[in-house]
């Protein structure tokens, strides 16, 4: 794509990062993103709740705070009219939690129906948070499990029942927005959300960018439940292997790692959580915050001097 220079531009699509961000004042920036898809559960509220939360999450890994949103929603007829309006309810009310207003939106015709939202954020120039930046000595804390799309793989399967994964529908419905505001005033040098690219492939985005290697500790990675079980049987989707195969040359696996625990650390997301890149001192301060405020948050890596690979994917009680 051609590309226009400006000043004011302080994040663009050069990194690969979550959203772009424009500052129009001294004191002032906003955050620009959006992201839309079709439906991964049969419930239309829970799907509206999942794809608003997964759109307003670009907004908190950037360091902001959503402030308006457009539905973006395309829909089938056969629908009907009481399922467009569940989806959109879903959607609102996540909106709500955020302090976000939906002021209007766009809508079309389509055989797939989807849903999600056109978000503009706000930030401090000074206090915009990139995918790039890490430093040697950084430990990386993951604020949600992963391993959604194996669990939706088998849920589609028939080999799990809704039951099974009511956990993972709430984790992936709810808002990234404690985490976003657990990293105030800390020393974070890089974070992103983790979503369609796997962790290992958004860990590539700020390895690469940030000319650092990345050690992932293969063996404290959170998984939801009965998502490594399922892998085992074989239930990995193709966007997996896709996206181990696009980063494939730049990560580097210990013997010891087990090829599931490479599947699901390649396994596309939705709505997954934020990953964090900040001072090993700093971690503990991260943590406190994130379990005062009920959430998770989970060290799964640590960044160190750039290698000849970017990722490296050891099993760290081997490696003490």
């Amino acid at each position: 794509m051609p590309k226009l220079s400006d000043p004011a531009l302080i994040v663009g699509f050069d990194t690969a990062d979550d959203a772009c961000v424009y500052q129009i004042s001294e004191d002032m920036a906003i955050i620009q993103t959006a992201d839309f898809f079709p439906p991964m559960v049969d419930d239309p509220y829970l799907f509206g709740r999942i794809a608003a939360a997964n759109a307003l999450s670009d907004v908190y890994a950037m360091g902001g705070v959503p402030k308006l949103a457009l539905n973006l929603l395309c829909v089938n007829p056969c629908l009907g009219d009481e399922v467009v309006k569940e989806i959109l309810r879903g959607g609102a009310d996540q909106a709500i939690k955020a302090g976000c207003i939906i002021t209007g939106g766009h809508t079309i015709e389509d055989n797939v129906p989807k849903y999600g939202l056109s978000v503009t954020g706000f930030v401090h120039p000074g206090k915009v948070r990139k995918n790039v930046g890490a430093k040697p000595g950084d430990v990386l804390i993951l604020t949600k499990p992963i391993g959604s799309g194996i669990l939706l793989t088998a849920l589609k399967a028939e080999f799990i029942e809704p039951r099974d994964c009511e956990f993972m529908f709430e984790s992936m419905a709810a808002l990234n927005q404690e985490a976003g505001a657990a990293m105030e005033g800390l020393s974070v040098h890089a974070c992103t959300d983790i979503t369609g690219f796997g962790l290992l492939g958004h860990l590539y985005e700020m390895a690469a960018g940030s000319e650092v290697t990345i050690s992932v500790f293969a063996d404290k990675l959170p998984l939801y439940p009965l998502a490594e079980e399922m892998a085992r049987t074989g239930l990995v989707p193709a966007g997996a292997y896709r996206n181990f195969d696009y980063i494939k040359s730049f990560v580097k696996i210990m013997p010891d790692v087990e090829q599931v625990l490479i599947d699901i650390a390649s396994d596309a997301q939705t709505s997954g959580g934020l990953c964090i890149s900040l001072p090993e001192e700093e971690a503990d301060i991260l943590l406190k915050r994130l379990e005062d405020a009920g959430e998770k948050g989970y060290i799964i890596g640590k960044a160190k001097g750039e290698e000849d690979k970017k990722i490296e994917l050891m099993n760290i009680q081997k490696h003490k």
